[in-house]
């Protein structure tokens, strides 16, 4: 069996989410919270790491019983940093975003050989990444990351394959994205 771990990134959850504070009477920190538990449950019984710049976040996600990665802020150093610490621990890794309205599965995944990029709903973003550890793989997490993240796969010569009708493609960036929550 292929060995494999998750990273989790997370920001301190009073600033997560900026374009959902402009939402009258939503508890951000608490909707944002509520889904990175969500995420660091369903990878379970997976080796999972949270990469946070934040002490809070830092006890929150050893609470859950994740290991911390103490990481750079910025979403792709932090992610880079997680990967470099996981090293050949593992296999795989596989870097899920904590803010999936759906994580079922997240610990039983095995992906295919090479990268997998899961895709968001809007086609254009990486929700889940897969990607065999220990390269030089360069995360490239924001605009446009679903094309970087096949390119970047290009460059090193790996197969790689895009999934667009995962459960895992919707996550919560906008506030038309709160319409996808379970009540």
């Amino acid at each position: 069996m292929v060995g494999v771990g998750i990273i989790v990134p997370l920001k301190s959850f009073a600033h997560a989410k900026s374009r959902l504070r402009t939402v009258a009477g939503l508890d951000v920190d608490r909707l944002v919270e509520g889904l990175a538990r969500a995420v660091v449950v369903a990878a379970r019984p997976r080796e999972t790491v949270v990469a946070t710049d934040d002490d809070d976040v830092a006890r929150w996600a050893r609470g859950l019983g994740a290991a911390v990665v103490l990481a750079p802020p910025g979403l792709n150093a932090a992610v880079g940093a997680a990967y470099r610490e996981l090293g050949d621990s593992v296999d795989v890794t596989v870097v899920a975003h904590g803010d999936l309205v759906d994580p079922v599965g997240l610990g039983g995944f095995r992906p295919e050989a090479g990268v997998t990029v899961v895709a968001d709903h809007r086609g254009t973003g990486t929700t889940v990444l897969a990607v065999p550890a220990a390269l030089d793989f360069r995360f490239s997490f924001g605009p446009s990351s679903r094309t970087l993240h096949e390119s970047e796969a290009a460059r090193l010569g790996l197969a790689w394959r895009t999934v667009t009708d995962s459960p895992w493609r919707f996550d919560v960036d906008e506030p038309s994205d709160l319409a996808r929550l379970h009540p």
